[in-house]
């Protein structure tokens, strides 16, 4: 009878063995968000990807690696020479993040190491690559272009070792002292040939202004000379100082001059 009332003992003692056996050889993976679950066979990686949550997997004989597959950033310097081989130096920021249904091809093929191993070699071959395209100035003015250059070549790179570019962004571009002194030097030049065409254009204008007005005073003057020739010439002229005239005869006379309107009075006498 003491026998029996104590069975339940042995049982429990082997359960929490049991427990404790299952504990330690932990059956269950949790895969936290951002992340997936490379499956591994006995060492060898499988085509099996646990996704985010509760995974059992067999003890002993499956391990799981996790990679994170969330946007991540990388910056680069980057160094390459220009189509006119200057030599230009550029700070690269991409965004970037593993293919979430390659992650078993990436672990297998090239490990967790693929910033050092893939992304810094294809920054610097895709920023030689597109500067070569281009000289010095034009790196500066089509900008835009450049980076775009830069995206698609490092796209179409990072494709190939299962990684996913988002965007890309060229922070600066930097070039040697004497080219920077040229650029400047070449800057200055074109603002003041711009000062002086601007000064030309105005004293352009100013002239035509003046020849403008020289001629419309010309007009007005023929005009006139027209007028008063259909109004009778000399007499009409007499006829308008006499209108201007306020009566006063001058005080003192020069030999042999005229006297104003005698002319005219005496062939109104007449």
């Amino acid at each position: 009878m003491e026998r029996n009332e104590y069975w339940w003992i042995k049982w429990v003692v082997i359960g929490t063995i049991g427990l404790i056996l299952a504990l330690m050889l932990n059956p269950f993976v949790i895969v936290p968000a951002g992340h997936r679950g490379v499956v591994m066979n006995w060492g060898a990686v499988s085509q099996n990807i646990f996704n985010e949550g509760l995974h059992w997997r067999t003890p002993i004989v499956q391990s799981v690696v996790l990679i994170d597959v969330q946007i991540q950033k990388e910056e680069v310097i980057a160094t390459a020479a220009s189509k006119d081989l200057q030599e230009l130096k550029t700070l690269v920021a991409l965004n970037y993040n593993v293919d979430p249904t390659k992650v078993n091809h990436l672990y297998q093929n090239i490990g967790l190491d693929f910033s050092a191993r893939i992304i810094d070699p294809a920054i610097q071959e895709a920023v030689k690559s597109a500067a070569a395209k281009y000289t010095a100035e034009e790196a500066i003015t089509k900008r835009p272009e450049v980076k775009e250059s830069i995206k698609s070549l490092l796209k179409e790179r990072l494709a190939k070792e299962y990684l996913i570019l988002s965007e890309i962004s060229i922070k600066d571009f930097d070039f040697s002292k004497s080219f920077n002194d040229a650029i400047e030097a070449k800057v200055t030049a074109e603002q003041q040939a711009l000062q002086a065409k601007n000064v030309l254009e105005k004293s352009k204008y100013e002239a035509e202004q003046r020849i403008a007005q020289a001629k419309g005073e010309a007009e007005a003057i023929r005009i006139q000379v027209e007028s008063i020739s259909k109004q009778g010439g000399e007499s009409y002229v007499q006829m308008k100082a006499i209108e201007k005239w306020d009566g006063k005869l001058p005080q003192q006379m020069i030999p042999n001059a005229t006297v104003p309107f005698i002319e005219l009075r005496k062939a109104e006498q007449n």
